[in-house]
């Protein structure tokens, strides 16, 4: 687990209640951090990483250097150090050979998770606020064979659209396909989320201080879509 620890006071809190909730939702091979984005957090980037993100704006270059930061510090935390998370032109991040992650942000936090590719053959996250998604978005993203009668009535339609902008992220590096919201199925009452392609895919969420969703596929042989 990886929080700013050098964080004023208040910051901290947040930090860290979000830190525990994402815990208690990951499986025991994930290590998983966050950070409240700040201002000079662009300069966590390392050169090779400024290189290859081609965003200019300011807000996008903090969240990205804030992103990575923590993800160097898990990546730390396996024995891999000084790693350069670069950003391919898929807009992914590129990982070290045999780890697998994931990163995320809104316009307040930053979230990334990784894990052994021995144990997760891929990983999803993402991070939204804890307010109801507007009516215009919800309809682009959910569908009819969605299931989220468990989630909370008020952010239901959050959770569907942060597990489905995570399932895309774990599912895009092994099949290789461009998915749109109606190509992916969430079962929220079960943790499950089935892609067109048959990607099967477990779901895990937190809603308070922050909606995280964190998806990811289990270690298996190599699959071909068919």
């Amino acid at each position: 687990m990886i929080v700013d620890a050098a964080a004023p006071p208040e910051i901290a809190l947040a930090q860290t209640s979000l830190l525990r909730a994402m815990m208690a939702i990951a499986p025991k091979s994930v290590r998983i951090g966050c950070r409240v984005i700040r201002d000079g957090d662009e300069a966590h980037l390392l050169p090779e990483e400024a290189r290859s993100i081609l965003a200019r704006q300011p807000a996008m270059r903090r969240a990205s250097g804030a992103a990575r930061w923590i993800a160097r510090g898990l990546l730390a935390d396996v024995g891999v150090n000084d790693f350069a998370i670069l950003r391919a032109p898929s807009g992914a991040p590129v990982w070290p050979n045999g780890i697998t992650g994931s990163l995320a942000h809104d316009d307040e936090m930053a979230v990334a998770a990784v894990a052994p590719v021995d144990h997760v053959a891929s990983l999803g996250i993402d991070v939204e606020p804890p307010q109801p998604l507007p009516d215009d978005i919800l309809a682009l993203v959910a569908a009819r064979a969605d299931q989220a009668d468990a989630a909370d009535r008020h952010l239901a339609g959050r959770i569907l659209f942060c597990a489905k902008e995570a399932v895309y992220k774990a599912v895009y590096p092994l099949d290789r396909e461009i998915l749109g919201y109606e190509d992916i199925e969430v079962d929220l009452n079960a943790g499950r989320a089935m892609t067109k392609t048959g990607r099967e895919v477990n779901l895990a969420y937190c809603i308070a201080p922050r909606v995280v969703v964190l998806a990811f596929v289990d270690g298996a042989p190599p699959y071909s879509p068919s």
